[in-house]
């Protein structure tokens, strides 16, 4: 142990280098996201995350999106404090007993027009804690859910292209 401590600090730390971004397909992720929020709201999109009582997991893929990689701010994306200044809730973790009120509380302080996107297995269908004497269930049985993104927890990739999605169908579909 103290030979590999010693060379630590010799050496200096081994660090791997990241995989490069592909910059074609940020761009037109930008352009995509761009055109919809702005054609929706005439603006970026504001999004509340609320753990309903998941384990942690999806909120660290959802804190990727914030770092130099993703970039979060640069797509037009980012995260507000309040649920009356958001668009999106984006709701991981199944519903606890002690957040059920909480989160339907929080989606009728959201302003009009608003979308709910269920992230992560707990959040879609209870996942492991599916059952359990503390859990009501899915997110969809507090509130309605527009998005469910799968995973256990959903890459930030993922995270991603399901907030597109919901922003591309939501601008296609009349009177939303």
């Amino acid at each position: 142990m103290l030979k590999r401590l010693l060379r630590t600090l010799w050496d200096g730390p081994q660090a791997m280098t990241g995989p490069a971004p592909n910059e074609e397909w940020l761009a037109g992720l930008v352009a995509r996201l761009d055109h919809g929020a702005h054609a929706l709201l005439g603006r970026s999109l504001a999004i509340r995350q609320v753990d309903a009582g998941s384990c942690n997991g999806c909120e660290l893929e959802i804190n990727a999106l914030s770092n130099p990689y993703y970039d979060l701010e640069r797509l037009g994306l980012r995260f507000v404090a309040s649920p009356r200044h958001a668009d999106v809730l984006l709701v991981t973790g199944p519903v606890t007993a002690n957040m059920g009120i909480a989160l339907a509380r929080t989606w009728q302080a959201t302003p009009e027009p608003k979308w709910v996107v269920a992230a992560g297995a707990c959040a879609i269908n209870g996942g492991v804690f599916a059952g359990s004497y503390a859990c009501i269930g899915s997110v969809a049985s507090i509130i309605p859910v527009d998005l469910e993104i799968p995973g256990c927890p959903p890459r930030p990739v993922d995270l991603l292209v399901g907030l597109v999605t919901l922003i591309e169908a939501s601008a296609a579909t009349p009177g939303r």
